[in-house]
């Protein structure tokens, strides 16, 4: 048996050499074929341009894996089919039917408007599964239409009870969600859902629906962007300068450039293929009690929806009011999220939450911010609240050192090191601190000065006495 199994072993390795090999050759071709069909860079920007809409990636879900789960109602692709979003499936479904009836169009008047942009919509979703593609196109414009015209009713319905309208004309008064009661237990959430990374719906779904319905005589990118924008709560929607003059990419991309007050497209920017100059590494700031310390005086800008307006002119550092509740961890999150994963998004809203952070390190610190209307919070323990929150948000995020808040950084500390006030300020802050705090130690600082202050005068005193008597003495010899 030995002399057998010695006689076969050449003959199994041969086959599994034979089959290593074939292996070797099947992958050859395959990379030889993508090379053939390797697209050039120009395409391969193009191609990533159209992408807006991601899934976030398990690095980042680490943070907290909730804030990017809808709760209410799937909005897209990613979602679709959750057992969990399933009771909102019936109400999408009565709210596209009550857009037809009142827009007295047929249905395949919006199934051609949003048919024509199916390829540019499917683009927009990084990692589309198969199942939406080729033959599941037809189910895929289904879903856009159908989840288009749930979020235009849901905004409708907002819009008319902003109007001191009882409910929207079209719907029932005691409506689940369509109605002033939905508006009060349904609606919070489906802003909440509107603003997760992979819950995302293109604005050009709405724009397309609601121009097919009007017959493409009111519909147009500003009124899309102020709907979206009012239904967020954002102030002034009418006249904020975001909902001009661009559409957006969708409700968390218009949420974003409201909080930043621009009027392009901020997250198309010009990308350049070349490296960048490197930029200089942000200093290290201190906390908000360290640089009250230190001369600095901070102040309210005013306003809480701009998160570019933080500023430093003459020791005073004007910045937004940060104002925390429920809402504000998940909204800073996906913010982020799609900062870190939308290719020219730029990283304005990662470096306020990093300079947040780099200010707040205590409790101390967001009372004094809290005394200046810089923070504002509606928790009972508020202040470590505000602590923990940009503690977790600032986890394992990447800032842009090229930041403009990652400059004022070298700004603020360049004034704490330079300024001799602030060297005046430091130490009267410090005998204020040390010494003036308590009466019974400000009366014995009190005493300890004028017991120094008697012995220098009797000193000076027994001096001049001395010379004094010395020159009598010097006189009376000659």
């Amino acid at each position: 048996m030995y002399y057998l199994y010695s006689a076969m072993r050449p003959s199994v390795h041969n086959k599994l050499v034979q089959i290593a090999m074939a292996e070797v050759t099947s992958w050859v071709e395959d990379v030889e074929k993508m090379l053939l069909e390797e697209h050039e860079p120009s395409s391969e920007v193009e191609q990533w341009r159209k992408h807006s809409i991601y899934r976030v990636p398990a690095r980042i879900k680490r943070l907290n894996g909730d804030a990017y789960k809808p709760q209410t109602v799937s909005l897209g692709p990613f979602h679709h089919g959750d057992p969990d979003l399933q009771p909102m499936e019936k109400h999408k479904r009565r709210a596209l039917l009550r857009l037809l009836r009142r827009a007295g169009r047929p249905l395949r008047d919006l199934v051609a408007a949003v048919g024509e942009v199916e390829e540019q919509l499917r683009a927009a979703y990084v990692g589309l599964g198969d199942e939406w593609r080729d033959g599941g196109g037809e189910r895929f414009v289904e879903m856009m239409i159908v989840d288009g015209c749930f979020l235009l009713e849901v905004m409708r319905t907002a819009a008319a009870a902003g109007r001191r309208y009882a409910v929207h004309p079209d719907y029932a008064p005691n409506d689940p969600v369509f109605s002033r009661h939905g508006l009060l237990y349904i609606a919070p959430y489906v802003q909440r859902d509107m603003l997760m990374v992979e819950n995302q719906l293109p604005l050009l779904v709405l724009h397309r629906i609601a121009a097919a319905a009007e017959g493409g005589k009111t519909s147009t990118y500003v009124m899309i962007n102020r709907m979206v924008l009012n239904f967020l709560g954002v102030a002034d929607a009418d006249k904020h300068p975001a909902a001009v003059p661009h559409l957006g990419l969708h409700p968390l991309d218009i949420y974003r450039r409201s909080l930043l007050h621009t009027t392009g497209r901020t997250t198309e920017r010009n990308i350049q293929l070349e490296e960048p100059a490197a930029a200089a590494k942000p200093a290290d700031v201190r906390s908000a009690r360290k640089l009250h310390e230190a001369g600095i005086r901070f102040r309210h800008s005013g306003r809480a929806d701009c998160l570019r307006d933080v500023r430093l002119r003459g020791g005073t550092l004007t910045m937004p009011q940060l104002f925390v509740d429920d809402s504000a961890e998940y909204k800073f999150l996906n913010l982020m999220a799609f900062e870190a994963l939308h290719v020219g998004a730029g990283n304005d809203v990662s470096a306020y939450v990093f300079f947040m952070r780099s200010i707040v390190g205590s409790v101390d610190d967001v009372r004094l911010l809290r005394s200046k209307g810089i923070v504002r919070s509606e928790w009972v323990d508020g202040d470590e609240t505000v602590v923990r929150l940009l503690n977790d948000m600032t986890r394992d995020v990447v800032c842009d050192e090229a930041s403009p808040l990652c400059a004022l950084h070298g700004e603020v500390e360049a004034y704490c090191r330079s300024n001799l006030r602030v060297f005046l300020h430091v130490s009267w802050y410090y005998l204020k601190r040390t010494y003036f705090g308590n009466p019974w130690t400000f009366l014995s600082l009190a005493a300890g000065v004028l017991l120094l202050v008697t012995d220098i005068i009797q000193t000076v005193y027994s001096v001049l006495s001395y010379e004094v008597q010395g020159k009598r003495q010097y006189y009376s010899h000659n």
